[in-house]
């Protein structure tokens, strides 16, 4: 009989393909396994950040696409530095990020009898003994790595003499430090874990579940492997640092269990750009104040990143697209803030507010009018599988409901930025004399500049022209006196280089040494509160709705300080990057805790002059400005975007190699080759095939290794332009909707996004979008 076939189909899995899906994939085919089991170990002794959300992304994604189980298990075996809060906050982030581990909720604390139980096993089997010896001399007995470590003089304790001085040990007899119980292994071994390591300290310090009941505490590398023995687990899973503790693992794991059971893996780390994660380091910046606290929305912790305003499936995109390897690597931030735009793009209504507000008087208008404004643009109409879009609040409806009122009033705010009595070459924003479009409302033209006794602008007056009156730009704009008051918090990078930890270092190493740490390289600018003004819709919305300010960014109401009637806005992130600009090395910030405002100054990412080069030459070539700091950064992207470069043009081709194959390139699992994504690029510039198409295409590519090109001619993918298909199915459209089709002709225009949405669905996503418009304008007349 054939071994059942447990690979996760590709519209299933959720983790890309890599060594430890070959390892499972060998466990179940060889019977090693009937069932995945894997567990996230977090210990309570400190918030979850960003590394986290990885590691626990690996851990229940790879548990769900083998049709497993995943447990959640909080390693509370140090309790100095444990508590409850940090234990529900861990289950709060991991519920937040859509776990699930429904009755599969553990703690190391709950096995302290068993454990207690296996430490006497071994003891009465010769291979524990308890060791008298001071902290100091035991790391000197060690030995050294080119030399073998020396037996303590109490090695040799009998297994009596050993087991009533644990049980003594238990009975709390002792002091701190006065005994620990030490595994028997050998003290000659090359991997210094196995001479003799710790397994049980004396620690008189109440638990936080457990109370007085114990003064001795099992050490991880005792109580991880059992406890993942006591629950079944197979495929444990742990960060690079424990790749030495893996001989412990299997030395306990022989010892005392029998077959099956767990065995572990190291995946590389993955930690984050302009940012740390050492939880000690993150102590350190909420202790001394240099942040609000643990969820301050700079820090990396993923209660920062709730507080923000990122989604879960932001974070859990990100997660699955850096890849799984065997190396640690600090993952380029610019693919987690591609991430979170690309989610927040198709998430967050498009609504009007002004940050650093600028008075305009309308001179020549009377009576307040009112405009309609769309919530969407065009493009996500488009792109709507059903031809319906969201509401404020989630509700699906036609385009032409997705609108809102917007009042137009003889005074109005714009961005201070939007107007300049001197302006800069190619400056398409407001100027004395000059016009421009008000998003919706028409176009106004600058009349006269009132100013201040030292020259600041404060008002404008101006001229509301035709709408045919031509203007070289649009502008967003608020009513003065019925806008509503709002604080924006502008949130950046928390640090103003890369890795301020490796910063810090170099400066240790120089030929002069400077003093420096990690603080010292702060971002001044990573917070800027305004006060400005934001459109009345946002009255009537769901506190937790997430918007698109039109030109400025994405924002949500702070869920603490934004409560109630309070306007408290959150900038999740810019609209793209703002830090592509080459900078001069940055210096040292000068740092204080008492700093209260810091000052608004704004400072771009770090390039070699080499790497400022390449993105230039980049640019030039019409590569987008972030997609070229990206590959001017990563020498991998960069080399094969280079060689699909040799053909095809290399601007279409940049944005693929960063945002679709950017993980899989990194961690050596492309199985694309250059050639192969320009013939696909190509079809895709042709117009042969759609945006849509060429993903799905892509994806299925780099699970078979079959060339895209292929993949298109084998299954007929192609966008749909023939005039004759597309009327066939255009009239099918309009006939069975009837309603809509009377009411698009009684003046509900905007339903012309609904039958969009419904030749594309019927089309399977191939039809030309812009062909479907012309053809259904016809059809409609």
């Amino acid at each position: 009989m054939s071994k059942p076939d447990h690979t996760p189909t590709r519209e299933k899995r959720r983790v890309n393909p890599n060594f430890i899906t070959d390892i499972i994939d060998r466990d179940l085919q060889s019977g090693r396994f009937s069932q995945v089991v894997t567990r996230f170990p977090p210990e309570p002794n400190g918030y979850m950040h960003i590394g986290h959300a990885f590691a626990s992304f690996l851990d229940f994604a790879t548990a769900e696409d083998y049709g497993g189980r995943a447990h959640l298990r909080l390693d509370d075996t140090n309790p100095e530095a444990e508590s409850m809060e940090f234990a529900n906050s861990i289950q709060e982030d991991m519920r937040w990020l859509g776990w699930d581990w429904g009755e599969h909720l553990y703690f190391a604390s709950d096995y302290y009898e068993q454990l207690y139980a296996y430490a006497e096993e071994l003891i009465r089997r010769g291979l524990a003994y308890v060791d008298s010896v001071s902290g100091e001399e035991m790391a000197r007995l060690r030995g050294t790595v080119d030399q073998p470590g020396t037996p303590s003089p109490y090695r040799d304790r009998t297994p009596e003499e050993n087991l009533a001085l644990f049980r003594r040990m238990r009975a709390g007899e002792f002091e701190n430090g006065a005994h620990v119980l030490r595994a028997k292994i050998d003290l000659a071994s090359p991997n210094m874990k196995l001479r003799d390591p710790v397994l049980y300290r004396i620690l008189h310090h109440d638990h936080y579940r457990t109370g007085k009941q114990w003064c001795i505490y099992p050490m991880y590398d005792f109580a991880h492997p059992i406890s993942d023995a006591i629950e079944g687990i197979t495929h444990s899973l742990c960060s690079l640092e424990f790749v030495d503790n893996r001989a412990i693992y299997d030395w306990l794991m022989d010892n005392l269990f029998g077959q099956p059971r767990p065995y572990q893996y190291e995946f590389g780390r993955r930690s984050l750009e302009y940012t740390v994660v050492s939880k000690r380091k993150l102590r350190k910046l909420v202790e001394g104040g240099f942040v609000s606290g643990w969820d301050d929305p700079r820090m990396p912790t993923i209660a920062a990143f709730r507080r923000r305003g990122v989604t879960p499936e932001a974070i859990l995109n990100f997660a699955a697209s850096i890849g799984v390897s065997r190396t640690n690597r600090t993952v380029d931030i610019a693919l987690l803030e591609h991430a979170i735009r690309d989610d927040l793009n198709t998430r967050a209504p498009r609504v009007m507010a002004v940050v650093r507000p600028l008075r305009v008087v309308i001179t020549n208008l009377g009576a307040e009018q009112t405009v309609t404004l769309p919530y969407w643009p065009h493009d996500v109409v488009s792109e709507s599988p059903d031809g319906l879009v969201a509401l404020p609040g989630g509700e699906r409806v036609p385009p032409e409901q997705a609108v809102r009122p917007v009042p137009l009033t003889r005074e109005l705010y714009i961005e201070h930025d939007d107007f300049s009595a001197s302006p800069p070459p190619g400056f398409k924003r407001l100027t004395i004399g000059g016009k421009v479009r008000l998003r919706g409302a028409g176009v106004i033209r600058c009349d006269d500049v009132v100013t201040a006794p030292d020259g600041a602008v404060l008002e404008l007056h101006c001229t509301l022209l035709p709408e045919s009156e031509s203007a070289r730009g649009v502008i967003h704009w608020v009513s003065a006196t019925r806008g509503l008051s709002a604080e924006f918090r502008l949130y950046d990078r928390l640090f103003k280089v890369p890795q301020p930890e490796a910063e810090a270092r170099e400066q240790e190493d120089l030929e002069e040494p400077v003093e420096t740490d990690f603080l010292d390289y702060l971002n001044p600018n990573s917070l800027e509160v305004t006060h400005g003004f934001v459109e009345p819709s946002v009255a009537a919305h769901p506190h937790d709705t997430r918007y698109q300010f039109e030109r400025v960014g994405y924002f949500w109401r702070d869920p603490q300080d934004g409560r109630g009637e309070a306007l408290v806005f959150n900038r999740i992130i810019t609209l793209r990057d703002s830090w592509t600009k080459e900078p001069e090395k940055p210096a040292r910030t000068e740092r204080s805790k008492s700093e209260a405002a810091p000052a608004q100054v704004h400072v771009a990412v770090t390039l070699t002059p080499e790497q400022a080069a390449v993105r230039a030459r980049l640019e030039a070539q019409g590569v987008g400005s972030g997609e070229a700091q990206v590959l001017a950064r990563d020498e991998k992207l960069l080399a094969y975007l280079e060689a699909a470069a040799t053909h095809g043009p290399i601007a279409p081709l940049a944005g693929w190699v960063v945002n679709e194959l950017g993980g899989a390139l990194r961690e050596g699992e492309n199985r694309v080759r250059p050639e192969e994504l320009a013939a696909l690029v190509a079809l895709l510039e042709q117009g042969t095939i759609s945006s849509r198409i060429a993903k799905d295409v892509l994806a299925e590519a780099q699970q078979s290794g079959e060339a895209p090109a292929a993949i298109v001619e084998r299954k007929g993918l192609r966008v749909v332009s023939d005039t004759a298909a597309l009327e066939a199915v255009i009239a099918r459209v309009l006939a069975a909707n009837p309603d809509k089709v009377a009411a698009y002709r009684g003046g509900r225009s905007g339903l012309l996004g609904f039958f969009t949405g419904q030749v594309m669905k019927e089309t399977r996503g191939q039809a030309d979008p812009q062909a479907v418009q012309e053809l259904l304008g016809k059809a409609l007349s």
